[in-house]
């Protein structure tokens, strides 16, 4: 089988695990509830829920979905950087064998089968380089995510501490201006968390 035809198999495969991918819904937890996530539509327990959500919760989990697919794609991308390796590692040991028997023979010969062997180097290179940068994307996604979750959180915390206190009837009219402040601090903050997801 000559190189082409290697390369045709590859992209092959690539497509059908692509396909099969994006075929399947993406499952998200939420509040101890496990949904799934098929174009744009959310299920809980086999039916339909989308309707019925309210905004906050439908964006959550549609985020979530988001990064349950994006983690899956950087995945599949280191390791498909990590099988470019194995195989460019196994092509410059065939390099590294056949300029040993060509060292017998004649100078051209042997000189040819060296490049072969730098250009496999290369390429080596080039796969761990294409897997570092997946896994280097793929840690910036969760940080990413856990400073949503946790800007999500403290703004609901702040608004039910709000409510609570403005109940009570315990807030004056200055810290009625302050908790208003911070909830809005709070609210930018999960808005730029938002943005850089």
């Amino acid at each position: 089988m000559n190189i082409k035809n290697k390369k045709m198999k590859y992209y092959i495969i690539l497509l059908f695990l692509t396909v099969s991918l994006t075929s399947f819904g993406q499952k998200v937890e939420k509040d101890g509830k496990t949904y799934e996530v098929k174009k744009e539509k959310i299920f809980l327990d086999g039916k339909d829920i989308t309707e019925t959500l309210n905004i906050e919760d439908k964006t959550a989990i549609l985020k979530g979905a988001a990064m349950v697919s994006e983690k899956m794609k950087l995945e599949e991308d280191a390791k498909k950087a990590k099988k470019e390796e194995e195989k460019f590692i196994k092509e410059k040991e065939k390099a590294e064998k056949k300029v040993k028997e060509a060292q017998k023979g004649k100078e051209k010969k042997a000189e040819k089968l060296e490049k072969e062997k730098e250009k496999a180097e290369k390429a080596q290179k080039k796969a761990e380089k294409a897997q570092k940068r997946a896994e280097k994307e793929l840690k910036k996604k969760e940080k990413l995510q856990r400073n949503y979750e946790k800007a999500q959180s403290n703004l609901k915390k702040a608004q039910k501490k709000y409510e609570k206190l403005k109940k009570k009837g315990k807030l004056s009219p200055d810290d009625e201006g302050k908790w208003l402040e911070k909830l809005e601090k709070l609210t930018k903050r999960l808005e730029k968390a938002k943005r850089k997801l």
